[in-house]
């Protein structure tokens, strides 16, 4: 009898073990990728919209991607915009979208290796545009249609995080920021928290240059401790358990 008591008692407290770590689990589980609070009136001017990715475009690039021709013509049509910024040598915040500008500059190099002067001569998909500012989109938009801003990350993210900011603060029209990035997306978390913000991410063989952990922490937006982002643009296909976590606290899914 008294070993029968004392082997109930072991599995008792092998019990209140296992879910004492269930539960702590769960208690990181939902600290690492709680989502931050966004207002319906905040959400409102994203949802339920049609966006056109780097601007209306057109497949014989007479309109190419990226360019104030582009952003006109999807203002025109009634569509909002995401459009993609980066800095210049010189600070200037430029709006592009790959990491290099060979695909549609055809030259070696990434913005941040050129001057505002040097970006100017060079011309978008054999186009007369060239590579606009982030304040000339802003002013052919006009506040007409929302703005989703993805900032690239690069060698100066707090400059990019701050000009970018003060151009916004500047602007008319709903405005919203995103990026691949938690640090950027917890800059503004801190430095303007009234502005919505997300996440972006992707499956893990998308950050094959990174550390595997670093990696698998960004894929599973584990890194949302930092940001508290309100929203998460998964790249498309089945999204880690944590990203539904996240969006079942209350994360917008886009």
């Amino acid at each position: 009898m008294l070993f029968m008591n004392i082997r109930s008692e072991k599995s008792l407290k092998t019990l209140a073990c296992a879910g004492l770590a269930l539960g702590a689990s769960a208690a990181v589980s939902l600290f690492l990728t709680a989502p931050g609070c966004a207002s319906e009136k905040k959400k409102a001017p994203f949802l339920y919209r049609n966006f056109a990715h780097r601007g209306l475009h057109t497949a014989d690039k007479k309109i190419p991607e990226n360019s104030l021709a582009a952003f006109k013509a999807a203002v025109d049509r009634g569509y909002g915009v995401e459009l993609d910024v980066q800095l210049s040598k010189d600070g200037y915040v430029c709006v592009f979208h790959d990491d290099d500008l060979m695909r549609v500059c055809g030259k070696e190099g990434k913005i941040w290796d050129y001057t505002l002067a040097e970006l100017r001569e060079m011309s978008l998909c054999g186009s007369s545009e060239r590579i606009p500012l982030f304040e000339e989109v802003l002013s052919v938009m006009g506040g007409k249609a929302p703005i989703i801003c993805e900032l690239k990350t690069g060698p100066r993210n707090k400059e990019l995080c701050r000009k970018t900011l003060a151009l916004i603060k500047d602007s008319k029209g709903d405005i919203c920021i995103e990026s691949f990035d938690p640090t950027i997306v917890a800059w503004f978390r801190l430095h303007a928290p009234k502005l919505l913000r997300g996440q972006l991410a992707a499956p893990p063989d998308e950050y094959s240059g990174r550390a595997p952990l670093i990696g698998y922490a960004l894929s599973h937006c584990l890194m949302n401790f930092l940001s508290r982002p309100q929203f998460i643009a998964y790249r498309i296909g089945p999204r880690p358990l944590s990203v539904r976590l996240s969006e079942a606290l209350g994360a917008m899914r886009v």
